[in-house]
């Protein structure tokens, strides 16, 4: 099957699926063609002969006060589908990769029928992600554009059932939208035990501290602020360091919380880290209070190395963690109740061994690659036969 794949590259959620889905797509034997303005964060795998990358040039014209990307983007599908002989297209967050992939289906049709030659059935799936749906696709400005392209896609799935729900509802569209869950490649994430990991955690730790980790884009929606908060009350009660992985807008405004609460020592900011196995495999608690969260895909990482999570109520993140067994939920800003779950977990070691456990069995047997992929291929076909 010859696949081509739209996504952002950068290290958002819906980026770094695409890229993930795309690489193990390429190991089963298909043929992978991603498309975007730049090399994918996560595409740093070695040569392989079933992947290519094709860069959306933008040309700079005084006439245009702004980047034409949605067209020099289905152009670009266009050139790729008539030079590599596409089945399918694969749209990740729908803004603005649904659209272009529709007006390139569109000009693929009209250039097959006036020439009588060439593959006009090119297929679009179109898979949201999350902000596509609950925030940006709401404004006014994208609306009507974005409940078009997905009506005109061939196939839809949704990353979560709150998703599926939340697009059908909001956008009154009575379309048949398939939910195929995030996943991860549990080979990459995993704890890891040896000697670099165990000199990290002396590093990082004395006197047997905690170690809470958060990783985000540090936008207002991933409330950032509420773990440092969070992590305050813990360590009042728990000697804990907490480690921030991302970068975003309310970094500075973290760090200023950090020092005005007086844990300025005891938080650490990486920035964006490509890769942080070694952290997770070292950490002890995963927090993600989220305002709103369609899946929660850092949280399935850090429950891949058997860390439990405690984290909001936001969106899908009931569906991957369970309240009780693989960590705790509480409402949205409820800081309280988040570090009060927080302090009990990590105070009572057997109850923290049986959620550890309960982190990894779960992420093991419901969202690995092994099982998701082979969802993602039989919905290929399934659209394909239309």
């Amino acid at each position: 099957m010859k696949i081509g794949i739209l996504c952002y590259p950068t290290y958002g959620g819906s980026g770094v699926v695409a890229t993930e889905l795309g690489i193990e797509l390429a190991a089963r034997g298909h043929e992978v063609h991603f498309i975007s303005y730049s090399m994918p964060m996560r595409l740093n795998v070695s040569f392989s002969d079933n992947i290519s990358f094709h860069k959306v040039e933008m040309s700079s014209y005084p006439l245009f006060d702004f980047p034409l990307y949605s067209i020099a983007l289905a152009s670009k599908i266009v050139e790729v589908a008539k030079f590599n002989g596409l089945d399918l297209v694969h749209a990740h967050y729908a803004i603005p990769h649904a659209t272009s992939a529709y007006l390139a289906r569109e000009i693929i049709k009209e250039e097959v029928l006036s020439k009588r030659k060439g593959n006009s059935n090119i297929k679009i799936i179109t898979t949201l992600h999350g902000t596509d749906i609950t925030l940006t696709g709401l404004e006014i400005s994208f609306l009507p554009t974005l409940r078009f392209s997905i009506k005109q896609s061939d196939g839809v799935t949704a990353v979560s059932e709150f998703l599926k729900t939340k697009t059908q509802s909001q956008y009154d569209i009575n379309k048949d939208i398939r939910v195929i869950p995030n996943f991860i490649n549990l080979s990459i994430y995993k704890k890891v035990i040896n000697k670099e990991t165990e000199c990290l955690k002396e590093k990082l730790t004395k006197n047997s501290e905690k170690i809470l980790v958060h990783t985000s884009n540090f936008r207002p929606l991933k409330r950032v602020d509420d773990v440092i908060r969070i992590f305050k009350k813990v360590n009042d009660e728990i000697p804990s360091k907490l480690l921030l992985i991302g970068d975003g807008p309310e970094r500075s405004k973290c760090e200023y919380l950090a020092k005005d609460l007086g844990v300025d020592d005891k938080v650490k900011f990486y920035g964006e880290q490509e890769s942080f196995m070694e952290i997770l495999s070292i950490a002890d608690l995963f927090l993600m209070p989220s305002q709103s969260e369609s899946f929660g895909l850092s949280a399935l990482e850090a429950m891949a190395c058997g860390v439990p999570v405690v984290s909001s109520n936001a969106g899908g993140l009931p569906e991957l963690n369970l309240h009780g067994e693989t960590g705790y939920i509480a409402e949205i800003g409820d800081v309280d109740k988040m570090a009060d779950y927080a302090t009990r977990l990590l105070g009572d070691h057997k109850r923290y061994k049986i959620f550890s456990e309960n982190a990894l069995e779960r992420a093991t047997n419901l969202f690995s690659a092994e099982k998701i992929i082979p969802e993602y291929e039989n919905y290929y076909e399934e659209v394909l036969g239309k």
